[in-house]
């Protein structure tokens, strides 16, 4: 068991990193049509994720309390997006749909942009710890097959997200290697976040309902503050819809069939 949690923490970080290794093989740019299909696949995985491997479990955890089994998910869910918009106020980074803009005061440009991919594997990480806990709780609603893939789903919206982080800070002029090293440490926080939940979730396991709804919270916001404004701005907005569609049934289909 404690290698199937072990690997299953740490495929989602494997996903960023090899994100990040596409620095060695594409140009010194994405384009702007590719990052917004990129960012759509993202979001539509994240949001099917939120839903049948997270919210989905909680309220079969919380099933004893009957027609009441919404509140625990429901405070669960806004107490997550609150943390998130508390985490964002608090932490100075720049969001993912300004790139591109000249230099800001305070930080450096590019370590903005680290700091707010890393903002987003947050969440992520805690929703992977979450499900993994739950598991060795024995909580209803959560399988092995199902906990693992929540951790694939997230280490293939993590691909694009590596790419997302690494190339521009390529274009900026950072070495190759560097950039590689940035994009893998982007993610390391993902593996980290996921077993400081596990073992603070297995201390309160009668409150899982809440842990999981707190994780879809926290991605739906990253998803609706960051990555939707990002792939519906500018023209073309049509090719991120149709990619979150894509990542959607994807996530779907993984859930069901393997979950």
């Amino acid at each position: 068991m404690n290698f199937q949690i072990a690997e299953g923490v740490l495929i989602p970080f494997l996903g960023t990193s090899l994100g990040a290794a596409m620095v060695f093989f594409l140009k010194k740019q994405i384009s702007g049509t590719v990052q917004k299909a990129l960012t759509g696949f993202a979001a539509g995985v994240m949001v099917a994720a939120s839903f049948w491997s997270l919210l989905q479990p909680a309220l079969e955890s919380s099933s004893a309390m009957g027609s009441m089994a919404f509140l625990p998910v429901s405070v669960g869910f806004l107490i997550g997006v609150g943390f998130l918009l508390l985490l964002d106020k608090l932490t100075p980074h720049m969001h993912m749909d300004k790139q591109n803009e000249g230099p800001q005061s305070g930080f450096k440009r590019t370590t903005k942009l680290i700091l707010a991919v890393t903002l987003h594997n947050i969440p992520e990480g805690m929703a992977v710890g979450v499900v993994y806990a739950g598991l060795l709780a024995g909580s209803s609603g959560i399988t092995a097959a199902g906990a693992l893939t929540l951790a694939l789903g997230i280490a293939i919206q993590n691909f694009p997200e590596g790419a997302i982080v690494s190339m521009p800070l390529l274009a900026e002029g950072m070495p190759r290697n560097r950039t590689f090293r940035m994009g893998v440490l982007s993610g390391a926080v993902e593996p980290v976040a996921a077993f400081v939940t596990i073992l603070a979730a297995g201390l309160v396991t009668p409150v899982m309902p809440y842990f999981l709804a707190f994780a879809a919270g926290a991605m739906i916001y990253v998803v609706v503050e960051e990555l939707i404004p990002e792939m519906s701005e500018g023209k073309h907005s049509n090719i991120g819809t149709i990619t979150f569609s894509m990542g959607f049934v994807l996530m779907m289909i993984l859930d069901v069939a393997l979950g």
